[in-house]
């Protein structure tokens, strides 16, 4: 049985995105194939909650191989997604140092039913533990209203060296 959603999609507005991906790469250091997020809809501070989305396309790097003619959205993609959505909070609130979150860890992860190219993958992520050397979400994921896949990021601040 999944656990109680930390947000109810149905109140989201439509075409309100309050980051496309334009500014997610201002943001986050990610490039190419490894952006995995495309747009952050709604972000509530006082309750440390963020929604995201990522568009499952049919033509990214994974579909051909992960499994062919039964194209599956791999977990890990899924569990990069929710650290690029809970990274891009924790930079824009100002709640870690660093300029990035790197990925300091999985608890707790399962993965409830498939995701496949053409769905729209729904993020929700809560903060349940700040402390300044990292912090923890609990993230949930939806495709419509099934929870898809649920776990917690562990995150560590971390600062890209200045080039020299």
């Amino acid at each position: 049985m999944p656990p109680q959603a930390h947000f109810d999609l149905a109140k989201l507005e439509p075409d309100r995105i309050l980051a496309n991906r334009e500014a997610i790469r201002a943001i986050l250091p990610q490039r190419f194939e490894m952006e995995q997020l495309d747009a952050v809809v709604h972000v509530d501070a006082s309750a440390g909650i963020i929604v995201g989305y990522k568009d499952v396309r049919h033509d990214e790097f994974w579909v051909r191989g992960h499994m062919p003619g039964y194209p599956l959205l791999p977990g890990v993609l899924m569990c990069e997604a929710a650290a690029q959505l809970v990274s891009y909070y924790a930079i824009t609130q100002h709640i870690m140092g660093g300029d990035f979150l790197g990925f300091g860890g999985l608890e707790n992860v399962r993965f409830r039913a498939p995701v496949h190219p053409g769905q729209r993958l729904h993020l929700v992520g809560k903060v349940v533990r700040l402390h300044r050397r990292q912090c923890t979400f609990n993230v949930q994921a939806f495709v419509g209203s099934t929870m898809v896949f649920e776990g917690d990021i562990i995150g560590v601040p971390l600062q890209r060296k200045a080039e020299v």
